[in-house]
């Protein structure tokens, strides 16, 4: 987790400092990060918000794509992260195991889903 936590560090100092990368949220996760009650933590998580190029809205589309990842197995949160990021992103990092594991059996998913050390590794190496 230490390894995962200091590629999360290594991408935003990238996206800081870089314009080749942007940094895309959805209405989702700014309900996620409002909803977390340790203040230090929702603390980082707005510093890493202000970095946003574009935020997500939730359309009819992306609740529908999203009923059909819960469906097959994602939780609810996870499948509106995954249904938001399709068509909108190149990329979705995730450190949930589970989550990440699960949504990469699926063959009809329009968007790469990686380990944040993993993409990291792959994209500098």
């Amino acid at each position: 987790m230490h390894l995962e936590g200091e590629a999360i560090k290594t991408i935003i100092s990238l996206i800081e400092s870089q314009s080749q990368w942007l940094l895309i949220s959805s209405q989702i996760l700014a309900l996620e990060i409002s909803k977390n009650g340790d203040v230090s933590r929702k603390k980082e998580l707005n510093l890493i918000n202000a970095l946003v190029h574009a935020v997500i809205k939730i359309d009819a589309n992306i609740a529908k794509r999203a009923n059909e990842f819960e469906r097959r197995g994602l939780q609810a949160f996870d499948a509106l992260h995954l249904a938001c990021a399709e068509g909108n992103a190149d990329i979705f990092l995730t450190v949930d195991d589970k989550f990440l594991n699960k949504a990469r059996t699926f063959q009809d998913i329009n968007v790469k889903i990686s380990n944040p050390l993993a993409w990291l590794n792959e994209v500098l190496l």
